[in-house]
């Protein structure tokens, strides 16, 4: 008789965030688990229906990941959302604006020469 497989159980949290909301949630699984597995178990597509895995990016501790990669323990699920802005613009626009100030952050104005 074949001795009885083991299985393996272990936590993993699953993060999303919007801009008035944060979750972490921590949830015990059962391996082999994949991101996709976690994140329906989770319940976290419950509580924000505009979560859509087949447009959302998911990853792992801050990396890019797909739906069917395995999980380890202890790792974080994260769940994307689009943004809003380009960081890169936004920086550049930061930039041309900071041009236009003076050493100290005061407009370069006639009525600020002392």
């Amino acid at each position: 008789m074949a001795a009885a497989e083991q299985t393996q159980t272990f936590m993993v949290e699953v993060a999303y965030a919007t801009p008035a909301e944060q979750v972490l949630l921590s949830i015990t699984v059962t391996a082999p688990i994949t991101v996709q597995e976690a994140i329906e178990q989770s319940g976290v597509l419950e509580h924000f229906p505009e979560i859509h895995l087949d447009q959302n990016k998911v990853g792992i501790f801050s990396k890019l990941k797909k739906l069917d990669t395995p999980l380890r323990a202890g790792d974080r699920v994260e769940i994307y959302r689009e943004l809003i802005a380009d960081p890169k613009a936004v920086r550049k626009q930061k930039a041309a604006e900071g041009k236009v100030m003076r050493k100290g952050g005061l407009p370069t104005t006639d009525e600020n020469k002392t």
